[in-house]
């Protein structure tokens, strides 16, 4: 790292990678920007009706489901035969509730989605991405999952599943960075998404902007963090 900060890509010619929750939102834009940088892209989604750019390759993929996160992991690498970058988008939320009143569904969905689904996908999709020196997981979290920010409000499952999320890149940092994998976590901001609202202050493209930094890292940069405005935060 230079005193300008991480050593970046300036082209991701060559190097593929795989968005979840590609279809829309925060996860297409982080799709479209890498693919300008010239990246080959895998844009997962839920649906096979979801619509991408035809330039992308589609893969079915509901992060809950292992078979098909297994079937993606594997089509990738026929199709391409490397992945460089994973990106774990895909997230739901419910934000009105406290733990008395979350239902039990609510909870279940939450952390299957956005806990348990970026573990599965890592676990299938590491041993593709240490082929090559510097592979990068990129969680997309939150600072509502941030164990130093006030936990009141509500949104239980939500705030404990991005802290595991955050959890989970400190793992993966320990337990593979010496083999060269580069992981870090990110929060978008407050986004105008369909999850963020209307109301919400970020606009989609500055929202991707920190994930797609943190995409362009090159071997050997800091990992195992969680980043927000392309600064580290304090979780």
């Amino acid at each position: 790292m230079s005193d300008d900060g991480p050593e970046l890509y300036d082209s991701l010619d060559g190097q593929v990678a795989l968005v979840t929750g590609a279809n829309r939102d925060l996860g297409r834009e982080i799709a479209e920007q890498l693919y300008d940088l010239g990246a080959t892209v895998f844009a997962a989604t839920r649906s096979i009706t979801h619509d991408v750019p035809d330039e992308w390759e589609h893969l079915l993929v509901d992060v809950t489901q292992e078979g098909e996160i297994s079937d993606a992991a594997d089509d990738i690498f026929s199709a391409a035969g490397r992945l460089d970058i994973v990106v774990n988008n895909a997230g739901v939320g419910e934000f009105d509730n406290d733990i008395v009143s979350e239902s039990v569904s609510d909870i279940d969905r939450t952390l299957s989605t956005n806990l348990r689904g970026p573990m599965l996908v890592c676990k299938h999709t590491v041993p593709l991405l240490l082929q090559t020196d510097g592979g990068r997981v990129v969680n997309v979290s939150s600072n509502m999952g941030a164990l130093n920010e006030p936990q009141s409000g509500g949104s239980p499952a939500y705030r404990v599943s991005k802290t595991g999320l955050n959890g989970l890149t400190a793992y993966l940092h320990g337990e593979y960075a010496e083999d060269g994998l580069v992981a870090n976590s990110a929060c978008p901001g407050y986004v105008r998404t369909e999850m963020g609202g209307e109301d919400a202050d970020r606009s989609v493209t500055k929202g991707a902007e920190t994930p797609v930094w943190l995409s362009r890292f090159e071997p050997g940069s800091p990992a195992g963090k969680f980043w927000r405005d392309k600064q580290v935060v304090d979780w």
